[in-house]
């Protein structure tokens, strides 16, 4: 099924699915727009832009993948006949993809998707905050198809579906975003007790702005990124305007943020999507759980699919103190033996009895790791990271697809660090070194004596890791195409993922990536 038909059918689903209102229908009638307007509900379609979020976002083999696999934090290797998919996961760590891969397809669609779900909103006459909603929304897509792809399919409300639609590439997306986040901010609610953080907000605007100003030189030119110092000027107005705001505090425990009640006690998040049962229609649940499921063993509780891990090398680069690296924790721990962010070595049960692998051997996660593994001990190989604690209490202690935790976009700790960045790369490295020193103490690290844009990306990658934001750091930084562990020096066609091959047949504004 081709784009343009994806289009068509979520159109009229739109249509179908928006209204309980009962129609007298005659074959080959035609809806008026007067017509349509009395029966669509605006709310309900600005519910399918939201629930349009969660399958590129949040699902494990979307764009998470694309920006985790490929880089130095996350890798799911071969454990004889498990997570083989054909090569799939090995071309994501070693940059080998193809336009064909299944996973860069799904997600070049499922951005796309998102895109009309939330311009369909602008149809139909929305109020003033479901409109700047829905554009919000659709920036957040087309930032991340910009970033992934580096061109981006493009229509205006109401455009003829059956035309191929425009591409925008370069300065004229970035410019598109900047323009649209400006223009709704004021239109947006305040983040505040009443307006939860699942909701777009004046501040969730200001942060993906803040993203584009950083990101605008590697997004013009990835193998070079440049940093313009009126740009960096605005993000660090932008940030002072939310980290000012008194709305967000450093959380006592780093975790809280992704915790199953993460929506109450998760005071540094600025944007998520709202997870629950009856939550979403795209899944049952959510999609939460497809990040503590594919890492841990199946003899876990919750039991997982034993697949992905972290190397070594990245692990190393947190100090035992740092509370980012995990431990026990409260809703998890006690009822399940299971502790957060990075499990190493022996695992036990909620009794303390040490837990075995299905070959018998003792399950202890090992800091080696090797892309095929094979041998009587290949479960056990790999360092495992759980960054969303799983949903014990809501969930009923399950590892279904039931959790509460609200997929996280931004929260203060990412916009403290864009600020420090700003100001590193305006020159100002003294007052860059003291913001990230307030991110340090309270995550229990030691305070840094010195901030260079290396020790400013490592600090990224203990703060964020598998948030999804990776791959991206790595390219502005300038370190994407260098050797790491399990991955060789590699091609700088690999800046950008290629067109989908069913993509370019379809619409021909649209262009393959140089080297594909």
């Amino acid at each position: 099924m081709n784009f343009h038909k994806k289009l068509s059918t979520l159109a009229l689903a739109g249509l179908t699915l928006a209204s309980c209102t009962k129609l007298d229908e005659q074959l080959g009638s035609t809806l008026e727009r007067s017509q349509a307007d009395s029966v669509i509900q605006v709310a309900s379609l600005l519910k399918t832009a939201y629930d349009g979020l969660q399958l590129p976002y949040q699902d494990q083999s979307n764009l998470w993948a694309l920006q985790e696999m490929p880089s130095d934090e996350a890798v799911a290797p071969t454990r004889g006949g498990d997570w083989d998919d054909n090569g799939q996961w090995r071309s994501l760590k070693t940059h080998t993809w193809t336009a064909e891969h299944p996973i860069i397809g799904s997600t070049f669609t499922n951005l796309l998707l998102l895109q009309y779900s939330a311009t369909n909103v602008l149809n139909f006459r929305p109020s003033k905050q479901q409109a700047a909603e829905a554009r919000f929304l659709r920036a957040l897509s087309i930032f991340s198809v910009l970033d992934a792809f580096g061109q981006v399919p493009f229509r205006e409300p109401g455009e003829d579906l059956r035309k191929a639609p425009k591409v925008m590439t370069g300065t004229e997306a970035v410019e598109f975003i900047i323009s649209e986040l400006t223009a709704i901010i004021p239109d947006l609610p305040e983040r505040s007790n009443t307006v939860r953080a699942y909701v777009a907000n004046k501040d969730a605007a200001r942060t993906l702005l803040i993203k584009t100003y950083l990101n605008k030189g590697a997004f013009l030119n990835p193998a070079q990124p440049t940093f313009d110092a009126a740009d960096m000027t605005q993000a660090i107005t932008l940030a002072d305007q939310v980290i000012n705001s008194g709305r967000y505090t450093l959380a006592n425990n780093y975790f809280d943020n992704l915790a199953y009640n993460n929506d109450v006690i998760g005071t540094e998040n600025i944007f998520t999507q709202q997870n629950g049962p009856g939550l979403s229609t795209v899944r049952p649940g959510n999609a939460a759980f497809c990040h503590w499921a594919p890492t841990l063993h199946y003899h876990q509780t919750p039991g997982g699919w034993n697949g992905f891990a972290t190397v070594s090398a990245f692990y190393d680069k947190f100090e035992a103190a740092d509370t980012r690296r995990g431990g026990a924790y409260p809703s998890v721990t006690p009822l399940t033996g299971l502790h957060v962010g990075f499990l190493v070595g022996q695992q036990f049960d909620k009794n303390g009895t040490a837990l075995k692998d299905r070959k018998g051997n003792m399950l202890a996660f090992t800091r080696e790791l090797a892309l095929q593994e094979s041998g009587n001990d290949l479960e056990i190989k790999g360092i495992r990271v759980v960054k969303y604690p799983p949903d014990m209490v809501t969930d009923g202690g399950s590892n279904g697809n039931n959790g509460s935790n609200d997929w996280v976009f931004f929260r203060l700790g990412d916009v403290m660090l864009m600020k420090a960045e700003a100001l590193l790369r305006s020159g100002n490295a003294p007052a860059a070194l003291i913001v990230v020193n307030q991110l340090r103490l309270k995550r229990k690290a030691s305070a840094l004596v010195a901030l260079t844009l290396d020790v400013l990306l490592d600090e990224r990658g203990r703060e964020l890791y598998w948030e999804g934001w990776r791959r991206q750091d790595l390219i502005r930084f300038n370190k994407y195409l260098l050797p790491w562990q399990l991955k060789p020096a590699d091609n700088p066609r690999n800046l950008l993922f290629p067109i989908p091959v069913s993509d370019l047949a379809v619409n021909p504004n649209l262009k393959q990536n140089p080297g594909y």
